[in-house]
C-alpha cells in the first residue's frame, strides 16, 4: 500500500465499469474494500480478490446505506476512502422528460451521492487522512441537450463536493469531483443502443459520435478515472480538495 494515504475504501456502484476497475486497483494496492450495488450476481464477480467483500445496497435508501456502512464495518472496519460512483443516465427532450425520469435521476445520481457522503463521514476517523471522492461527469461542468435531468443532478453533486469541501477544510478529510467524459463502460453502451433505436445509425457509428465529442476524438477508458482516483488517495494530494478534475481529452 506504498504510496497511499488510505487502507479502508467503500465504492458504490462497484459491480461493473469503473467502480469495478477502481476496485481491483486499490485491492492490488493493499486496500481493504467494500464494493456495494443492487446486483448481488455482479458484485459476487468482483468480490472474488481476497480484499474484496461485496456487501447489496440501494444508494437511494438512507436505511439501506446505513446498514452497507454497518455490513462493511464488521468486516473489515470504517472506511478511510469513500467513492459514490453509482449512477444513472436515461436521455429523453425536456418536454418529455417526464416527472418520474426525472426524480429517478436526482434521487441515483445525486441523492445517492449525499447519503454516501454524510453517512460516510459519519464513520470515519477525522483524525487522519481520508478522502470522499464522487464520480461525477462532464455534464456537472456543462451541458448537454436530451440528458437535462442528468446535468441537472451532476450539477448539484459538483456543489455538494464544493460544500463539503469548504466544511471539511480544517480536517485531514479531502472532498473532490472527478467528471470524465464519455468512458466506454456498460453506461456508455445504453446511450449507444438508445442513439440505435431513434436514429437508425449502426452502434460503431453511434460510438463514434460519442467519441468525436471529446477532442482526442476517443472515449474515455475507465482505468485514466481509476488512476486520478488513485492519485487523490496518495498523500501528495492532501491540499487538493474542492476540485473538479475533468478527464475528457479537453472537452473543457
Amino acid at each position: 500500500m506504498a504510496g497511499l494515504a488510505v487502507r479502508t475504501a467503500l465504492i458504490t456502484g462497484g459491480g461493473s465499469g469503473v467502480g469495478a476497475v477502481m476496485a481491483r486497483m486499490l485491492a492490488d494496492a493493499g486496500v481493504k474494500v467494500a464494493v456495494s450495488g443492487r446486483r448481488a450476481d455482479a458484485l459476487a464477480e468482483i468480490a472474488n480478490h481476497e480484499n474484496i467483500t461485496a456487501i447489496t445496497a440501494d444508494v437511494t435508501d438512507e436505511a439501506s446505506v446505513r446498514a452497507m456502512y454497518a455490513a462493511m464495518i464488521d468486516v473489515i472496519g470504517a472506511p478511510d476512502l469513500v467513492i459514490a460512483n453509482a449512477g444513472m443516465a436515461e436521455s429523453a427532450p425536456i418536454g418529455k422528460t417526464s416527472v418520474d425520469l426525472w426524480k429517478r435521476t436526482i434521487d441515483v445520481n445525486l441523492t445517492g451521492t449525499f447519503l454516501t457522503f454524510r453517512e460516510g463521514l459519519a464513520v470515519m476517523d477525522k483524525t487522519k487522512p481520508g478522502r470522499l471522492i464522487s464520480i461525477a461527469s462532464t455534464a456537472g461542468l456543462k451541458g448537454y441537450a436530451y440528458v437535462t435531468a442528468y446535468c441537472a443532478a451532476k450539477h448539484g453533486v459538483v456543489g455538494l463536493v464544493k460544500g463539503m469541501a469548504a466544511e471539511l477544510a480544517k480536517t485531514p478529510i479531502t472532498v473532490n469531483a472527478v467528471c470524465p467524459g464519455f468512458m466506454e463502460t456498460p453506461m456508455l453502451e445504453k446511450s449507444v443502443d438508445n442513439i440505435v433505436a431513434k436514429t437508425g445509425m449502426s452502434a460503431d457509428d453511434a460510438r463514434a459520435s460519442l467519441a468525436k465529442i471529446n477532442p482526442q476524438n476517443r472515449l474515455i477508458q475507465p482505468k485514466e478515472v481509476a488512476d486520478t482516483v488513485m492519485w487523490l488517495c496518495s498523500p501528495n494530494a492532501a491540499s487538493m480538495t474542492g476540485q473538479t478534475i475533468s478527464v475528457s481529452g479537453g472537452e473543457i
